[in-house]
């Protein structure tokens, strides 16, 4: 029932903000108690979880992104939003939006968009 749709430019110059939009159809982003994550995949690489937005707003990031990482919403539109700032080629990846929940002492991801490829690329 749950649908994501991830959206944004597919081309992003070295230096510039990634800025991907997640649309949320089937379910509420503000509905208790859920999570709405970003997670990327790199060429050949595995998954890497970028942050989070929880049902509340609050938002949690990737150590190793968080300098350069801003999770948003728009509840109205029911959307979820990313930027990536100062992205390099490094940051070329298949990015996915997600809904999480924390059930029986475990995380899972059980609503995945379809994936929207990114290449930072001049």
């Amino acid at each position: 029932q749950v649908q994501l749709q991830e959206s944004g430019p597919g081309l992003v110059k070295p230096s510039q903000t990634l800025s991907l939009t997640c649309t949320v159809s089937g379910g509420s982003i503000t509905a208790n108690y859920y999570y709405w994550s970003w997670i990327r995949q790199p060429p050949g690489k595995g998954l890497e979880w970028i942050g989070l937005i929880r049902y509340s707003g609050t938002t949690y990031y990737s150590p190793s992104l968080k300098s350069r990482t801003s999770i948003s919403r728009d509840t109205s539109k029911n959307q979820f939003t990313l930027q990536l700032s100062s992205v390099t080629p490094e940051d070329t990846a298949e990015y996915y939006c997600t809904r999480g929940l924390v059930s029986r002492g475990s995380y899972y991801y059980d609503y995945w968009g379809q994936g929207t490829q990114v290449t930072v690329s001049s």
